[in-house]
């Protein structure tokens, strides 16, 4: 018992009302005398309580013995013998409780510092783990491990141990996730990630991808990297990838982005919150950046309830007249926070934007419609629209992106079952080396490259170099046919 005589291990037949009288009358008087033992009488009945062992700071709990009189001789020595053993225990279990709440702030404290970094907090993120005695690297690798969930602390311990030096933090979002954020600052691992002996654990069961090696602030895109090199790592024998580099479009385009970028979000910005439970300017724009990468899994990201998640979405809706339901209005907004997130220096050899310096911003059109960024919507869909790729694979992905990334559409359209679905936007994903089925996925990027290609095509003019003219040759043999939006 404790001493508020709260029963911490009852007996194994239950207590008459007289003994647990007798019993709590016990309790309260060896609360009062501190770390000795009571011994009390009451008619036919016996009681003695012995305090076990234990820092005086803790209050260690008490043994209750109740019995009929007379007692038997030998049954101090008895009560000693079992108070020994019963100190040794709970100050084995006292010891692993405080070593898990240890465990859990640790844990809650890294978590922190990772929502920090991929918000774009860094000082904050820093002085958080200045706290708990780490320095944050300025550059890093980004690793997400998949794992079984009910292994991940398992493998979070033999990974903290093998990764010297690396930050070990549990996915807020995904139960079979572990994120490492390693240094890639040092000399040794400046051109490559480092290669750990992985443990067996983490070896046999487990599937890893790596980003590039990215710069703090860009955390978030380091995570989003090594996710789509996971579903990559997920159809090789050796369980681990590495990001494809794919050049992003926000830095494709241009300065010119950021213009398009800040007009299209000038609604959000110019947001004030009416009442102090309401969100920001700055919330909004985070609860937008969440529900695009994470999907309904923003709830955990954010740490909000679904119904604040929805009433933040329908109003972000409202301030820039969008229907998110809608994949272009999804990429739309995806690719205008990342314009801005980029903040590109001025470039000069792609000038087809004028209205730009005469302070005008382009629609998207017009910034998709530029010919350099057509060569990079041709690499996004090369992989799978290669000479040796059936074609079904090719017409599966367009139909799926022109279909708002539903499956159950896409199904009827194609005349094939929900799972067949599945599995060739699996086989894409292969291909791609890209998510599309899980956030954060790379289903804006591509319903993207799809609008470029779909505008090139609508273009009078002539495919400016051989690359789009072989691009072209190759659509009219049949590959890449699908319903048109």
């Amino acid at each position: 018992m404790n001493r508020s005589g709260v029963v911490a291990c009852p007996p194994a037949s239950p207590l008459g009302e007289a003994e647990r009288d007798l019993v709590l009358r016990g309790v309260r008087e060896a609360a009062v005398r501190g770390p000795k033992s009571v011994a009390i009488d009451r008619e036919d009945l016996a009681c003695v309580v012995l305090p076990l062992d234990g820092p005086a700071e803790v209050g260690a709990p008490l043994l209750a013995a109740v019995m009929p009189r007379p007692t038997p001789p030998d049954l101090p020595l008895l009560l000693a013998d079992a108070t020994s053993s019963l100190s040794l225990c709970w100050e084995v279990e006292d010891a692993r409780r405080q070593h898990s709440r240890l465990r859990i702030a640790d844990a809650r404290a890294r978590e922190a510092v990772l929502h920090l970094l991929m918000n774009g907090q860094i000082s904050a993120a820093r002085q958080v783990a200045g706290a708990l005695g780490i320095t944050l690297p300025a550059v890093v690798w980004v690793y997400v491990i998949e794992g079984p969930p009910a292994e991940r602390g398992a493998a979070a311990d033999a990974l903290a141990e093998v990764a010297e030096g690396a930050w070990v933090v549990p996915c807020p979002v995904y139960a079979d996730h572990l994120m490492v954020l390693a240094d890639a600052d040092s000399e040794a691992h400046a051109d490559n990630p480092p290669q750990w002996a992985w443990p067996a654990s983490v070896a046999e069961t487990c599937r890893i991808g790596v980003s590039d090696a990215v710069a703090l602030r860009d955390t978030a895109t380091g995570y989003a990297q090594a996710f789509h090199a996971l579903a990559a790592a997920r159809h090789r024998t050796e369980r681990q990838a590495s990001f494809a580099a794919h050049a992003d479009l926000a830095l494709t385009i241009g300065p010119a982005a950021a213009a398009w970028a800040e007009a299209f979000l000038a609604p959000l910005h110019a947001h004030r919150a009416r009442r102090s439970q309401d969100p920001d300017s700055a919330e909004l724009l985070a609860t937008a950046a969440s529900w695009l990468s994470f999907s309904s899994h923003a709830t955990a990201h954010l740490k909000i309830h679904r119904n604040t998640l929805t009433a933040r979405l329908t109003l972000i809706q409202e301030l820039l007249a969008l229907d998110l339901n809608r994949l272009a209005d999804q990429a739309a907004l995806a690719l205008a926070l990342r314009a801005l997130a980029a903040r590109n220096p001025p470039r000069t050899e792609h000038p087809e934007h004028p209205e730009t310096e005469r302070g005008t911003a382009p629609s998207m059109d017009e910034l998709l419609a530029l010919p350099h960024v057509a060569a990079w919507a041709q690499r996004q869909f090369q992989p799978v629209r290669a000479l040796d790729v059936p074609t079904y694979v090719d017409q599966t992905l367009t139909t799926w992106l022109r279909l708002d990334a539903r499956i159950g559409p896409t199904a009827a359209a194609l005349s094939l079952s929900a799972s067949a679905v599945r599995k060739r936007l699996a086989r894409s994903e292969a291909l791609l080396q890209r998510s599309l089925l899980r956030s954060p996925s790379a289903v804006h990027d591509q319903w993207l490259a799809l609008r470029v290609l779909d505008l090139a095509e609508q273009s009078p003019e002539a495919p400016s170099n051989d690359e789009e003219v072989e691009f072209t040759e190759e659509r009219q043999t049949g590959r890449g046919q699908g319903t048109r939006m």
